[in-house]
């Protein structure tokens, strides 16, 4: 489901598309099993994780409980289960006030609390807010429901239709102020740009087409911000070598180049773009039994030896959560999201 396909065919077939209303079609008749719940319904599973973290993610990854998991979810053993926050970004943003009410930010924007921000990793969403005031900017966190798209992989294209429009009502009437809406994992922000367009019809799929139009990357809107608003940025440290792996959707829908020049653009960087395909993890695919060995080889074609032959001290980046597991779990090496890389710097 990586849109590869809409930018590589000759015929720009969206195959991600009919694998939806597929998918959708043959679970009406035979059902969602457990894991087809829990993947498609991952945000209120992360919710249920981060509440009751750390004891969640003891439980998770205990060795005689991830071999259940197997036995009767089919999530392979041997992948690393991600961790939940016990504090939210969202619960963080609560705590902290934000950008305070005054006439001297140049603006508001909306930050998309997607769900893996939220309850993996809210460090990303701290070090975006850090980004974006910096930048002078209102930060505001709207009160969003799950993008959807885990419940479009999963045959759930009902649910995840009541999420789009949900989503969009909510977000709309920022979007009519001028206001974009900007989020860090790639797959779920271009949900916004791509398929809530075609999941909504009538007036709100015109609002959808409105929110798609003021939807961007983090670093397209660093990007905007310099040439629209004037926004300066004064780098204090460098981050040194830096390898950049593209996220699918990310390559697919906006290209990589935009995030290369962000990184470029750090005096003392010395950034390179990864020539790698998919990094094999897929989202939910890497962590299907049936699915592991082949994805770790996807990860062996390319990313994982151009990784290993790096010598020297370097970081790796990429924005996509899937393709960080998959770095870790393929090199041992931790990779950063860019919005860290930006954070660290200034």
């Amino acid at each position: 489901e990586c849109k590869a396909c809409k930018v590589e065919c000759p015929s720009n077939v969206d195959m991600t598309k009919f694998k939806y209303e597929f998918l959708n079609e043959y679970h009406k008749t035979h059902g969602h099993s457990l894991r087809n719940q829990i993947f498609g319904n991952i945000s209120r599973f992360s919710r249920w994780g981060s509440f009751f973290a750390p004891i969640s993610n003891w439980i998770l990854r205990a060795e005689f409980n991830r071999k259940l998991i197997e036995k009767y979810m089919g999530i392979d053993s041997r992948r690393e289960l991600p961790k939940f926050a016990s504090q939210t970004f969202t619960q963080w943003v609560k705590s902290k006030l934000l950008s305070p009410d005054t006439t001297s930010y140049r603006g508001e924007v909306l930050l998309l609390p997607d769900t893996f921000t939220n309850y993996n990793h809210p460090e990303l969403g701290k070090a975006a807010v850090k980004v974006l005031e910096y930048l002078g900017y209102k930060v505001i966190v709207p009160p969003i429901k799950c993008c959807g798209r885990p419940m479009m992989s999963n045959g759930m294209l009902d649910e995840a239709g009541a999420n789009a429009q949900f989503n969009v009502e909510e977000i709309y009437p920022y979007i009519e102020k001028g206001v974009k809406l900007v989020g860090l994992e790639p797959s779920c922000i271009l949900n916004y740009k791509d398929d809530y367009t075609d999941l909504l019809q009538g007036d709100v799929g015109e609002k959808a087409k409105a929110v798609s139009n003021n939807t961007m990357l983090i670093e397209e809107f660093v990007m905007y911000a310099q040439r629209e608003h004037g926004a300066k940025i004064v780098f204090k440290n460098s981050p040194g070598k830096l390898l950049f792996h593209a996220h699918c959707h990310q390559k697919a829908l906006l290209g990589s180049q935009g995030a290369m020049n962000i990184l470029k653009s750090i005096p003392g960087a010395e950034a390179h773009e990864i020539k790698s395909g998919c990094c094999g993890m897929a989202g939910s695919f890497g962590f299907e039994k049936e699915h592991y060995d082949i994805s770790m080889k996807i990860g062996e074609q390319s990313l994982f030896p151009s990784i290993r032959s790096q010598e020297g001290e370097f970081t790796v980046v990429s924005e996509g959560i899937s393709c960080r597991q998959q770095i870790k779990q393929g090199t041992g090496r931790k990779a950063k999201h860019l919005v860290e890389i930006l954070a660290d710097s200034i």
